[in-house]
């Protein structure tokens, strides 16, 4: 047998790259032909679905402030102490859990007043009185606390508010009634808010004459709390002790809108 010479072995290895490299081209250019035919025979239909539930509320939250002014930090913080104090034991005596207080806020600052120097004269001109030299002279200091109160039996808000309300706080704010526990009626919403697309799925596709396949997506907006607010309801007596506001509690809608994707068969 005759042996290969070099030249004929280089011909050889050079013919059979090139073939090598041609057989990957064609097999990539099959493959990204198949997959962009397959991605463009997929068609799929989404359909909305909206669903709610109304409840209600079983919490009211209040807040309110405490906020005292001093000649020193530790005389206002004594004042604001103080008022604490009695809120607190108030709050007790009404069935308040220690747990559903809290304090969100304390804090000090000094107040400032722009004090003139008297013996700095200052002559007016023609164009007017210029202004009399002075500096920021701290005058006091101002201390202040924020409270949040979590009221479980929703019948004593009004009482409780009144009772703040004669206490020395400031700044009393409320009652926002919501729910403790949510997530049995965000759970039911979103349930419904499937049933409303799957049956809005299943006319139109009747109307289309189209049949669906599995469910390629899901996604849900929303799932959100919608208070219903009531006008609170004064009850008037002309005595000095008056009865405590009614407070109508209203009610409250946990609301889903969700969107499912189905793939036409």
């Amino acid at each position: 047998m005759d042996k290969i010479s070099p030249e004929q072995k280089e011909k050889l290895y050079r013919g059979l790259r090139i073939a090598l490299i041609a057989f990957l081209i064609a097999v990539a250019v099959n493959f990204f032909t198949d997959y962009r035919y397959s991605d463009k025979q997929e068609n799929t239909i989404a359909f909305s679905g909206h669903g709610e539930v109304t409840a209600v509320p079983d919490i009211a939250n209040v807040y309110f402030t405490i906020s005292k002014e001093a000649k020193t930090v530790k005389e206002a913080q004594t004042l604001v102490a103080g008022i604490e104090k009695s809120s607190l034991d108030f709050l007790k005596e009404n069935n308040i859990l220690e747990k559903d207080i809290k304090t969100a806020n304390a804090s000090f600052y000094p107040k400032y007043e722009y004090k003139y120097d008297t013996k700095v004269l200052m002559p007016c001109t023609q164009y007017g009185c210029p202004s009399r030299p002075g500096n920021n002279v701290i005058t006091g200091y101002v201390a202040s606390e924020s409270i949040t109160v979590k009221v479980r039996n929703t019948d004593d808000v009004g009482k409780i508010m009144q009772g703040l309300g004669t206490l020395g706080v400031s700044d009393l704010n409320g009652p926002n009634f919501s729910i403790d526990d949510e997530d049995e009626l965000k759970a039911e919403a979103r349930k419904n808010a499937i049933d409303d697309a799957k049956k809005k799925a299943k006319v139109l596709a009747k109307d289309l004459g189209i049949r669906l396949g599995k469910i390629v997506s899901f996604s849900e907006f929303g799932n959100y709390l919608v208070p219903m607010y009531a006008k609170t309801m004064m009850a008037e007596d002309a005595s000095s002790n008056p009865a405590p506001a009614q407070i109508p509690k209203g009610e409250n809608t946990i609301s889903s809108d969700i969107t499912i994707t189905y793939r036409i068969r």
